[in-house]
């Protein structure tokens, strides 16, 4: 039916411009008779003026011929405004009289109208930038008299327009070429029309476009390789039309996208390597033929749907280290290799969906996963071995697992055999069986080994009699615990090993894999933890500058415990430490383990970290060094780091990580000036008296610490407002009473005007930062330094606001280097907000 629509459609098309060509071109007649008498009048009496001033002299009315061309430009103007009245009401007549632009008339001031869901107009010096109008979800076709070339060519008469949405307005036709004359366009979204043919190609001059949405039309053609040479697009979404064809190379110079949508097409064949798109978050390739390679991705998304396509070859094991991953559908495709269990404990996943593949691999009861994880789906493949309880046992949880080879008790399983025999159908092939040796043999091994067990016992029972007796009150020897010890004391230990979380053994950011270092590996890093390796020595143990065989530098601290514990209960310790992997922490590498030899029991534990090379924030802040000082936009993109890092403690790990005493001098710089934390509140660090970190004096502590446990999400807060505070001031803040006194006169000057803020700012950035992203980061310093902890903001509406500060900076600084004077704020009508 829609075919034949379409048939009907272009034939109509033709019929309405003949229909229409008279009266539309008697109006724009008129209307350009009537605005060139305007200006040829304006120009006219513009000319007299310098003429008859000289003659006017004598008389005392001079003044009102001035008045007189005032009022002609300012008739002009109004005239200017009529235009865009006209061409208004024009889309609503060319739109049939919609319910939704029922109130418009020619009275209407449209620069300030109440914006609505389906209708918003924004003006900016009363030329219109911003128009949307959305329709009612399944708005069927205009009339066949309805004309998409008159419906642009009046569009393309708002020439400031940045922002255009039409969404759901039932029009239809190919989309004409013309709308490349809206050449400030930056959004553009058609959405839920039945716009049809290609994407016209004048489109490519439109060089500001950066969101580009045209989802649920009748688009067709394969896609134009020009789409992929936009330097600003930022989103691209295609959804359910009828592009087929492979997609072009040059996606992948598209550097800025972030959401690329092209689901519900007819693409087939390979996808262009998209892991050099290091901020591409979503892409959503469903329901189309795409394959039979698995796409070459970054590691940055948040959400990845291949789910109804080709692809025929095995996850990645890349896939296991998308650390910011929150929704991942593989279905319906024809993977197969094993299925790796790390994707359920994935830090961020919450949907995980590779049902309908032929994924093999056996599953344990005790496979982790993660909290959040909120739907898994592993049905209709060939998993063999136990149901994680995680899965079975969680009531809030939706997990599926039918047709497959699992012992679960239930009549929803394949026998084993089928399992085995679709592997091999596939060409996966199970191990090879060795050869049986002979009864002989067998029975010459079954002697032995009873013979050599006996004697062995014998051994450890004459060595442990010889140990108690030579035991002696001083400090026991010690020894390492290694990975592969045989002894018996370590054998429980690397039986639970083997189920800490696969985080341990996944790389992510570019790091190693989280391991086990061994003693003799640490004191080769470190000559021998010699005295030019030593760092700094704090409460909770001492920190050391190592690098290891493959020349990569790291910092390990070391922890004496003070009381008595076997390797064993620092499980769970090492499997939160290991999850400490982020972009904006000092990440963990691994950890080592040293015991007492007569107990077991654990003497010292070394930690290994990344080592960031640039030292503290504070050096780069408030140490008087000229040469290494951070620019305005630098502090602001070093406290947006900060913020993400304390949401990753908070959130991003379970359980999470509050109350880290925060400070200053706790903040490391990388070579790329990104900031990360390097103080953490780890239980395991309650037996070393101390937390992760590297400071050297005592911040000024959170005057609501008696209600740390209520609101401990907000302590880190506090802390997060005291170093803002010293990188706005460019001032070091080292005690209470400093930061009393500054916190004052921060308060004090929020509400004055912008000169008196920038009074109190560092001298090094005074000159260099907005007004706008100036007085934002100030609110957000003082709602984070409020002494009620009820008062102040998420670490979410912290972010928010902070990157609104930067947004805003950034065009700041490009309005002042392509414009002499440009205004303070490119926003001035937006505030600060939290919730």
């Amino acid at each position: 039916m829609r075919d034949v629509g379409l048939w009907n459609l272009q034939c109509f098309s033709g019929q309405k411009e003949l229909e229409d060509k008279s009266e539309k071109e008697g109006k724009e007649t008129k209307l350009k008779w009537v605005f060139g008498w305007e200006v040829l009048l304006c120009a006219f009496l513009l000319m007299l003026v310098p003429i008859m001033l000289p003659m006017a002299k004598g008389f005392k009315h001079q003044s009102f011929l001035v008045l007189a061309v005032i009022l002609v430009v300012i008739n002009q103007s109004e005239q200017l405004q009529s235009s865009q009245t006209h061409n208004l009401l024009r889309l609503k007549l060319l739109l049939n009289y919609p319910d939704i632009l029922s109130s418009w008339n020619s009275s209407t001031d449209f620069c300030n109208i109440e914006p609505t869901s389906s209708v918003t107009v924004v003006c900016y010096e009363e030329s219109i930038t911003q128009l949307h109008l959305i329709g009612k979800k399944g708005t069927p076709l205009l009339s066949r008299n309805f004309s998409m070339d008159s419906f642009v060519t009046t569009l393309v008469k708002l020439p400031d327009l940045k922002v255009l949405t039409l969404v759901s307005l039932g029009l239809w036709g190919p989309l004409p070429g013309k709308i490349a004359r809206l050449a400030s366009l930056e959004i553009l979204n058609m959405t839920s029309n039945f716009l049809y043919g290609a994407i016209p190609h004048e489109l490519s001059s439109v060089t500001s476009l950066q969101t580009l949405i045209l989802d649920d039309n009748m688009f067709s053609g394969r896609i134009p390789e020009w789409l992929g040479s936009f330097p600003l697009l930022t989103v691209l979404s295609l959804r359910k039309n009828l592009f087929n064809g492979t997609l072009p190379d040059s996606f992948s110079n598209l550097e800025n996208l972030r959401v690329l949508a092209l689901s519900h097409n007819h693409f087939y064949g390979e996808v262009p390597d998209f892991s050099s798109l290091t901020n591409l978050q979503e892409l959503d390739l469903e329901d189309n033929a795409f394959g039979p390679r698995f796409p070459q991705l970054g590691n940055k998304l948040v959400r990845l749907v291949l789910g109804k396509n080709r692809f025929r070859s095995g996850i990645p094991s890349e896939l296991s280290s998308y650390y910011q991953l929150q929704w991942l559908d593989l279905s319906f495709n024809r993977l197969v290799g094993p299925f790796p269990p790390s994707l359920l404990s994935l830090p961020s996943i919450t949907y995980l969906n590779v049902a309908d593949n032929k994924l093999t691999g056996m599953l344990f009861e005790n496979t982790s996963c993660n909290v959040a994880l909120e739907f898994a789906d592993l049905s209709s493949n060939l998993l063999t071995g136990q149901l994680p309880s995680c899965l079975s046992d969680s009531k809030d949880r939706v997990s599926l697992y039918a047709r497959n080879c699992l012992a679960t008790g239930k009549g929803n399983q394949h026998p084993l055999s089928f399992c085995r025999n679709e592997a091999l159908a596939v060409g996966i092939l199970p191990q090879r069986k060795k050869s049986k040796p002979s009864k002989v043999a067998l029975a010459l091994g079954i002697t032995g080994g009873v013979i050599g067990g006996i004697v062995l016992l014998g051994l450890i029972f004459i060595f442990v009699r010889r140990l108690n007796a030579n035991k002696v009150t001083k400090k026991p020897t010690t020894r390492l615990i290694q990975e592969k010890a045989s002894t018996g004391y370590a054998s429980k230990l690397l039986s639970d090993a083997r189920y800490i979380s696969q985080t341990m053994k996944l790389g992510a950011l570019g790091l190693p894999a989280y391991r086990t270092f061994s003693l003799e590996e640490l004191e080769d890093a470190t000559n021998n933890f010699d005295t030019t390796a030593f760092m700094g020595e704090g409460s909770q143990g001492q920190m050391y500058r190592g690098k290891l065989k493959d020349r990569t530098f790291v910092a390990i601290k070391c922890l004496k415990m003070k009381k008595s514990h076997s390797t064993q209960s620092f499980m769970n310790h090492v499997e939160l430490i290991s999850k400490l992997r982020y972009r904006h922490l000092v990440s963990s590498l691994g950890h080592c383990f040293e015991c007492y030899l007569d107990d077991s029991s654990v003497s010292r534990i070394f930690l290994i970290f990344e080592y960031v090379p640039n030292g503290t924030l504070r050096s780069w802040i408030s140490e008087g060094n000229a040469r290494r000082t951070l620019t305005w936009a630098q502090r602001i993109s070093a406290t947006i780091g900060i913020a993400k890092g304390i949401q990753f403690l908070h959130t991003g790990i379970m359980p999470g990580v509050y109350s880290n005493n925060l400070k200053i001098t706790d903040i490391l710089l990388d070579q790329n000036l990104v900031a990360k934390i390097s103080s953490y509140n780890l239980p395991l660090l309650a037996e070393s008296g101390g937390k992760v970190g590297h400071g050297t004096f005592a911040l000024p502590k959170d005057p609501s610490n008696s209600t740390r446990v209520t609101y401990e999400d907000k302590v880190d807060i506090y802390d997060f407002g005291v170093i803002l505070l010293e990188m706005i001031m460019g001032r070091p803040l080292k005690t209470r009473k400093e930061v009393q006194i500054f916190t004052n006169q921060l308060q004090a000057i929020l509400g004055t005007d912008d000169a008196t803020r920038r009074s109190i700012t560092d001298p090094a950035v005074q000159n260099s930062c907005s007004d706008q992203s100036l007085k934002t980061m100030m609110e957000v310093c003082g709602r984070c330094m409020q002494k009620d902890p009820a008062e102040r903001p998420s670490v979410e509406d912290v972010l928010w606001n902070l990157q609104f500060a930067a947004q805003v900076q950034d065009a700041w600084r490009t309005d002042s280097h392509s414009s002499e004077g440009s205004p303070g704020s490119p926003f001035p009508h937006l505030r600060v907000s939290f919730h």
